[in-house]
C-alpha cells in the first residue's frame, strides 16, 4: 500500500464523501468544496494484534480464534470511516513468542500497538510486546482472561510504562483506542511557522527531539512579500464571504476586513510553501517594529486556518501551538486559545480572546454565528466574535515545557456577547468547572493561556500522556 497521500488524491477521497482524519478522531469528513487543502503526509501506522493461546482453557477450551477475529472485523467495519487515515501494517493473530518474532521488525515502525486479548495465557507474549517500549493499548472484553488482575500493577512498573488498557464490552472504544496513536503521529508530522524576532532555539530543539514537531522561524519581510503577491480579486472575494456570513459588522471598515483577508490568504500560501500545518505570529510583541509591521492583524487569518483543519495561534505562543496540535490530534477539532478570569461565586472560569474559531465542531460542520469586531485592546483590526454553544462539554489544557500537561474540564453555561459584557476580549465562554474553581486558581501556574476544545477528553489526554511519559495534572482538583 502506498503510505503517501498527495493532495489531489486526498481531494478525490473527500469529494467522494469519505471521512478522513488527519489530525483527529471523532473523525470528520472533509469536502473538497469546503476545504481547499489539508496536508496529509502519511497514514497513522498501527499494529493490530490478536492475542490467543492454544492451551488457554478460559473462557472456554474450544474458543474459535477465526470466529473471534471475524467478530472484531465486523466491529471495525462498522467504524471504517474512523480508520481511513490508519494503516494496520501488522494485522495478525499471535499465539506465541515465536510468531511474534516473525513481525518484530515491522512493529518497530508503528505509532502504536492495539493488542486484543482472546483468552487466558497471553502474558508471555504481551510482556514481549511491552518490552519494545511502543505505546500499547490492551483491549479486552469480559471473559477474555484473568490477566487483567495484573495490568494495574504492571502499569506501575517499568515494563508497563507505555501500556494502557480498555476492559469493556463497548466495541466503539476501539475508535478511542487509536486516538492517542493518531495524536502522536500528528505531532511527528506537524510543522509550525513562527513569525517573530525572538529566538527560541532551546525550546525548538527540545520539541523536535521529544515529539518530532518542527518549528521554523520566518521573517516579517517574507510575510509581507507573500501578502503583496496575493491577487486583490481573491482577497476581495474572501472579504465578501466574511462580511456576508457575519451576523453584523460592528467596528471594522471594509478596507480593514479586506487587508485581514488578504493576509489570511498569505498565511495559507506560506503554509503551502513550507508544507506546514500551523501558523503563529508575535502579534503583541517584538515584531511590531517602528518602521515595518504587518499590513493587518492576523486574527481572521488564524480563524480561517482553524476552520480549515490547520492551525492559527496568537502571540507566538509555542506551548499553545503544541497543545493545539495535541487536541486536534485527539479530537479532529480546533482549539480556542484564551485569557481566563475567575468567578468563585458561580464556580466558573471565563475564557476569553478576541480571536474566535467558528468551526469548533470540526471543519466539515456548520459554522457558529459570529460578528466582525475590532480587537478590544487596540480598538482596531478585524476579529470574528464567535458565539459558542451553551451546554457544550469542554476540556482546557496546556503543555508545559515538554514533560508536563495541565488540564481541567467543565461545561459552557454562557457566551456573553451583549453590551453589558463588553469588556475583556471579544469571544467569551463561561465554563462551570467540574472540580473547584478555587482549587483551579490556587493551582494555576505557567502562564495565562489555555487551549479549549469541545468534548470531555480527559481520558484520551491521560492515554496520550501515559504513552509519551508526560505528567498530567487536573488543575481543578
Amino acid at each position: 500500500m502506498n503510505r503517501e497521500i498527495n493532495r489531489r488524491k486526498f481531494l478525490q477521497i473527500s469529494a467522494a464523501g469519505g471521512a478522513i482524519c488527519l489530525g483527529g478522531t471523532d473523525i470528520f469528513s472533509y469536502n473538497a468544496n469546503q476545504i481547499k487543502r489539508r496536508i496529509i503526509k502519511s497514514k497513522v501506522k498501527v499494529a493490530r494484534i490478536y492475542l490467543g493461546t492454544s492451551f488457554g482453557l478460559w473462557p472456554k477450551p474450544d474458543l474459535n480464534f477465526d470466529e473471534e477475529i471475524r467478530k472484531y472485523k465486523t466491529e471495525f467495519e462498522k467504524f471504517k470511516s474512523e480508520f481511513l487515515d490508519v494503516e494496520f501494517i501488522v494485522d495478525k493473530l499471535i499465539t506465541s513468542n515465536e510468531e511474534l518474532n516473525s513481525v518484530i521488525d515491522r512493529l518497530k515502525e508503528v505509532d502504536g500497538i492495539l493488542a486484543i486479548q482472546f483468552n487466558i495465557g497471553i502474558m508471555p507474549v504481551l510482556k514481549k510486546i511491552l518490552e519494545m517500549g511502543k505505546p500499547t493499548m490492551v483491549f479486552a472484553v469480559p471473559y477474555s482472561g484473568h490477566e487483567w488482575i495484573r495490568f494495574g500493577t504492571m502499569q506501575k512498573q517499568k515494563i508497563g510504562a507505555r501500556m494502557e488498557c480498555m476492559l469493556t464490552s463497548d466495541y466503539s472504544q476501539l475508535v478511542t483506542a487509536i486516538k492517542p496513536f493518531r495524536a502522536i503521529h500528528h505531532l511527528g508530522e506537524a510543522k509550525i511557522l513562527n513569525l517573530t524576532t525572538q529566538q527560541s532555539d532551546e525550546y525548538v530543539s527540545k520539541i523536535k527531539n521529544r515529539f518530532g514537531t518542527e518549528i521554523k522561524m520566518i521573517k516579517l519581510k517574507r510575510v509581507i512579500d507573500t501578502y503583496n503577491s496575493i491577487d486583490d480579486k481573491k482577497a476581495k472575494k474572501e472579504t465578501e464571504k466574511w462580511i456576508k456570513n457575519a451576523e453584523k459588522v460592528v467596528e471594522p471598515s471594509e478596507e480593514e476586513i479586506f487587508r485581514s483577508c488578504k493576509l489570511a490568504l498569505a498565511f495559507e500560501k506560506l503554509l503551502d510553501e513550507e508544507n506546514a500545518t500551523v501558523m503563529t505570529v508575535d502579534c503583541y510583541g517584538t515584531m511590531w517594529d517602528k518602521t515595518i509591521k504587518l499590513p493587518a492583524y492576523p486574527c481572521i487569518g488564524f480563524t480561517r486556518l482553524n476552520d480549515m483543519g490547520l492551525g492559527g495561534i496568537c502571540e507566538s505562543d509555542l506551548r499553545a501551538a503544541m497543545t493545539y496540535i495535541i487536541l486536534q490530534g485527539l479530537t479532529g477539532r480546533p482549539g480556542f486559545i484564551s485569557d481566563p478570569t475567575v468567578d468563585e461565586s458561580s464556580n466558573t472560569i471565563i475564557l476569553a480572546h478576541c480571536l474566535g474559531t467558528t468551526k469548533m465542531d470540526g471543519p466539515d460542520k456548520p459554522s457558529a454565528p459570529y460578528k466582525l469586531r475590532s480587537i478590544m485592546e487596540r480598538r482596531e483590526g478585524a476579529v470574528p466574535q464567535v458565539k459558542m454553544r451553551v451546554g457544550q462539554r469542554v476540556t482546557q489544557a496546556i503543555l508545559i515545557d515538554s514533560d508536563n500537561l495541565r488540564y481541567f474540564t467543565g461545561e459552557i453555561i454562557d457566551t456573553p456577547v451583549s453590551i453589558k459584557y463588553d469588556r475583556g476580549c471579544r469571544t467569551k465562554i463561561v465554563v462551570k468547572v467540574d472540580g473547584s474553581v478555587e482549587n483551579l486558581w490556587r493551582n494555576w501556574t505557567d502562564g495565562l493561556h489555555r487551549l479549549t476544545c469541545y468534548g470531555d477528553i480527559a481520558r484520551e489526554l491521560k492515554y496520550f500522556c501515559k504513552f509519551k511519559n508526560i505528567k498530567i495534572i487536573d488543575e481543578s482538583v
